[in-house]
Formats: structure tokens, C-alpha cells, sequence
């Protein structure tokens, strides 16, 4: 090819600008954050000076500052151009600093959308494109922050379509391997984010309590309320109002994170979630990406017998710079028939590598367990009771309640952990479970193990147990076989994937062969 051959192919395409409403998105979305803020801010300066004085100073600061984001997000749109040629796509942008970077289009892996309710109201989107890279500092991504969803719709087919070849499209036929069902609400109470909800919720109001000076009054209001309630009858009840409050909270939560919720296999070898009530989101993942399922199963969750699926692929690691942490969650807590059920469509598995059934661990792990169990509760209740010793006797009484109470659900728990030890190969999948706080089940891609790294402490050597880590480029990059027997674990190893570990393995002579 020619010189002016090869600038025509690398210039194919015009500049394209930004939608120029996006000015007017940033510019409103910053002005709610300074209304938000003032209130607060005008209280405080309002304890040395009269209130209208306050008001003014906070008024005429607020106004300066979005005059000044109205003049620096209009230099911005107007140094903001963008192209998708045949080879690269290219963005430049920067006020001061002049950033202009490129993608070439085959390392195109992803083309994501997203749009906050604001967004949605002047019908704009912002697309996210990736390379799947695991990079530092943005090098393997590109964001148009904003287009018109009718723009990111073009620009997320086009870049996503592959030149293969592929079979016709039925136009009759449903690629949605699952939509939301509205009764799996149910589970979003008994996930961790509900207490973590409570908690958050029971911290603004003493914050915003704070900020208008009657935190006192807040604390004396609860106090009157609870006047004839002994003080440990007390504590039950509020924690059980901020469960209560956390609950509805992660209800509040799961119908805005799932809501019009979709998992669909689209032509060319793309799998794209799509949900969101307030704030959409549209993921695509390229199924030659993935390298497997995770199956998540949170305590809460699990008692009510469901699990959540997300996606072992290259490119979604969560120590990337990948500013979501949920774009690997494929289907949420469900049922696990369901949950099984999808996993092996993603996979394009007839039965579900997740339900396979798995080779038990020996007692020296349940052994391991209880002993960290003792520990994790004996260790406190000493310290608690040195101090009863030395300060007062009530500690000693506080001792002998944690060692009462916490050691029975210690020991559930590890008996609890040890069961939920497992390894197997189902096809082309290794497969390995364990966990008890969250339990997690992973069917790994045999062919995606590039390593294995075998673990044994002098404890685990004394035991004849050891600890097996599969690598891989996807995913957490690592996923471990837990305590597994000695001969059990390397024979496993050399088997799932017979090319890395059996060159190093010797077998052992048997009793016939030594005595010959």
C-alpha cells in the first residue's frame, strides 16, 4: 500500500463532536451539587454572622462557581472530537492539557452504555469503549461522555461487529437467555447490603443532625422514647429498626440496579446484560472472552437457596481500572435451578459444570477448620478474661458469655466451611467451591489454566493436605482448591490439565514393586 493509500484508510472519517447538550447535563448536574451543599455550609457560617449575611456569602460563591464550570465545560465540548475509522478510533480533549488517544479497532473488545436519570431526560448516553486489557490509568479505554442513545447505539454495533461468519438470524427467535422475573426481589433483603444500608442510614441522620445543631436533641428524642426499655433492650430494638431500614433500602436498591433487566446472546458471539431503572447500563461481553462462570452465594442468599452469576473473562478483573465493580455480574441472586440453568447457556453447555457433583476433602481440613474456629473465639475470650483479672470482675462475666455463645457458632461455621469444600472436572470445565460467609463455586475453562502454584504450610505438611491455586489470565486470576488431600490434589491437578503439572509429578511405587 502506498503512502497516500495508508493516511486515506488511517483518515477515513470525519471529526465528530460531542452532543452539545452535554454542556447543559454538566452544568445542571453541578448546580445540584452546589444546592445540596449549601444548606450545610450556610447553617455553619451562620453561628458567627446573621443568617441572610450567610446566605448571601454562600450564594455569591455558588454563582461564581457554576458561572466558572459554564465557561470550563464549554471549552471542553468545543476541544472535544472524536472519530471511528476503519483501523482506530480516536479522541482528543483537554483544556489545558491536550489528550489525544487512540484504539485500534481490533483490540475492541467492549462498547458499553450508560445513562444517570438526568441523562436519560435529554436522551443522551455515555459509551464506554474497551479493550479488555488489564491497564493502569485508562490506557485500554475510551468514554464519549455524551452522546445521543441513537449514536451509541450506532457506534456499540459497529465496533462490536466482527467479519465472520455467522448463521442467519431467525427473526422469530428470542435470544434472551433470561429477563427479569419481579419475584426475585425477595432475596435482596437478606444480602449483606442491607445491614450496611441500616448502618448508613442510622449515621446520616446523626450527621445531618450534626449539621443543623440538634444532634442533642435527636439523641434525647430517641432517649424519651426508649425511657421504660432497659439499655440492652434498647440496643436490639434500634439495631432491629436499622435492619428494617436497611431492608427497604435494598429493595429500594435492587429495583434500580435490575429493573428492566435482560441477558441476551447477540449475533457475531456477544453477550449483553442490560438493566436499570433510574441510571441505565448496557454491558457486552464477547463470548471469547470468557474463560468460565462463578457461582456466588452470599450466607444470607444461600439459606433461601439462590446464587448470583457472574463472568470469569479476560478484561474484568476487579483490581483494573475498571470503575464498575458489577459489570462481571451476568444474572442476580436467583434460585439455584435457575442460576444453574443460565450458567450452562452462557457456557453453551448442556448440563451446568456449577452442578456437578464434587470430590470431598479429607478430615484434616474439617480438622484445620474447627481448630481455627477455637482460636478465632478462645484468643478474645482470654484477653477478656486477663482483663477481668487485673480491672474488674465484670469482664470475666463478659468472657464467660462470648465463650458460651460465639463458641457453638464458630464451630458451625467451619463444620459449615469444610462441607462446602469440593473440586471436580465437568468436560471441559475444572470446577472448585469453598466458603461459608460467601461461598463461591467457580467452573473454570480447563483450557484457560495457564499455571498451577501448589501451596503446603509445616501445619498442611504434618496434615498431608495442600492447597492448589489454578492461574489464569481471567477473572480474579487465581482460584484455589482449598486443603486438598496430598496424592488427591496433584492427581486432580494432572489430570484437569495434563500438560503443566505431570511432567513434574513421580509416581510412587507401590508395595508390589518394592518388594520386588
Amino acid at each position: 500500500m502506498s503512502e497516500d493509500r495508508a493516511v486515506e484508510a488511517y483518515q477515513d472519517t470525519d471529526w465528530l463532536r460531542l452532543d452539545p447538550r452535554t454542556v447543559l447535563v454538566r452544568v445542571v448536574l453541578f448546580a445540584g451539587v452546589l444546592a445540596g451543599a449549601a444548606l450545610p455550609v450556610a447553617f455553619g457560617l451562620a453561628g458567627s454572622r446573621p443568617l441572610w449575611q450567610a446566605f448571601a456569602w454562600v450564594a455569591g460563591g455558588a454563582a461564581l462557581a457554576l458561572a466558572v464550570t459554564v465557561v470550563a465545560e464549554t471549552v471542553r465540548f468545543r476541544r472535544t472530537r472524536y472519530r471511528v475509522g476503519r483501523e482506530r478510533v480516536e479522541l482528543h480533549t483537554g483544556l489545558l492539557v491536550v489528550q489525544r488517544r487512540s484504539l485500534g479497532r481490533e483490540r475492541i473488545r467492549s462498547a458499553d452504555l450508560s445513562a444517570n436519570p438526568l441523562q436519560r431526560v435529554f436522551g443522551l448516553v455515555k459509551l464506554r469503549i474497551g479493550t479488555g486489557e488489564q491497564t493502569s490509568g485508562g490506557e485500554s479505554t475510551l468514554e464519549l461522555d455524551l452522546v445521543t442513545r441513537a449514536e451509541g447505539e450506532r457506534l456499540r454495533h459497529e465496533l462490536l461487529a466482527r467479519v465472520t461468519v455467522t448463521a442467519p438470524e431467525d427473526p422469530d427467535h428470542d435470544n434472551a437467555l433470561a429477563v427479569l422475573d419481579p419475584r426475585w426481589i425477595r432475596y435482596a433483603p437478606v444480602s449483606f447490603v442491607a445491614p450496611a444500608l441500616g448502618g448508613a442510614a442510622a449515621g446520616a441522620v446523626m450527621q445531618v443532625s450534626e449539621w443543623f445543631g440538634a444532634q442533642g436533641e435527636v439523641i434525647d428524642w430517641i432517649g424519651d422514647r426508649f425511657r421504660d426499655v432497659s439499655v440492652p433492650w434498647m440496643i436490639v430494638d434500634l439495631v432491629l429498626l436499622a435492619t428494617a431500614a436497611g431492608a427497604v433500602g435494598a429493595l429500594g436498591l435492587w429495583v434500580e440496579m435490575w429493573w428492566n433487566y435482560r441477558l441476551e446472546r447477540e449475533p457475531g458471539g456477544t453477550v449483553r446484560v442490560s438493566r436499570g431503572l433510574f441510571t441505565t447500563r448496557s454491558v457486552s461481553l464477547e463470548e471469547r472472552r470468557l474463560r468460565g462462570i462463578e457461582l456466588v452465594e452470599p450466607l444470607g442468599v444461600r439459606l433461601c437457596g439462590a446464587a448470583r452469576v457472574d463472568a470469569v473473562a479476560t478484561g474484568l478483573s476487579e483490581s483494573g481500572d475498571d470503575r464498575h465493580t458489577d459489570l462481571k455480574t451476568l444474572l442476580p441472586a436467583v434460585g439455584r435451578e435457575t442460576a444453574d440453568r443460565v450458567a450452562a447457556q452462557v457456557l453453551r453447555e448442556p448440563e451446568p459444570p456449577t452442578g456437578a457433583p464434587l470430590a470431598a476433602h479429607p478430615r484434616a481440613a474439617r480438622t484445620r477448620r474447627l481448630g481455627w474456629a477455637l482460636w478465632s473465639v478462645g484468643v478474645p475470650v482470654a484477653v477478656l478474661a486477663v482483663l477481668g483479672l487485673l480491672l474488674t470482675p465484670v469482664l470475666l462475666y463478659v468472657a464467660a458469655g462470648c465463650a458460651v455463645v460465639l463458641t457453638p457458632v464458630a464451630v458451625l461455621f467451619a463444620l459449615d466451611a469444610y462441607r462446602g469444600l469440593g473440586h471436580g472436572v465437568s468436560g471441559a470445565y475444572l470446577v472448585t467451591r469453598s466458603g461459608t460467609l460467601r461461598r463461591t463455586t467457580v467452573a473454570l475453562q480447563r483450557s484457560g489454566v495457564i499455571g498451577w502454584t501448589v501451596k503446603q504450610s509445616y501445619f498442611q505438611r504434618r496434615a498431608g493436605i495442600l492447597t492448589l491455586t489454578a492461574t489464569t489470565a481471567a477473572g480474579a486470576g487465581a482460584y484455589d482448591i482449598l486443603d486438598a488431600g496430598q496424592s488427591q490434589g496433584l492427581t486432580f491437578a494432572a489430570g484437569a490439565v495434563p500438560e503443566l503439572l505431570a511432567p513434574f509429578l513421580e509416581p510412587v511405587p507401590t508395595t508390589e514393586a518394592r518388594s520386588t
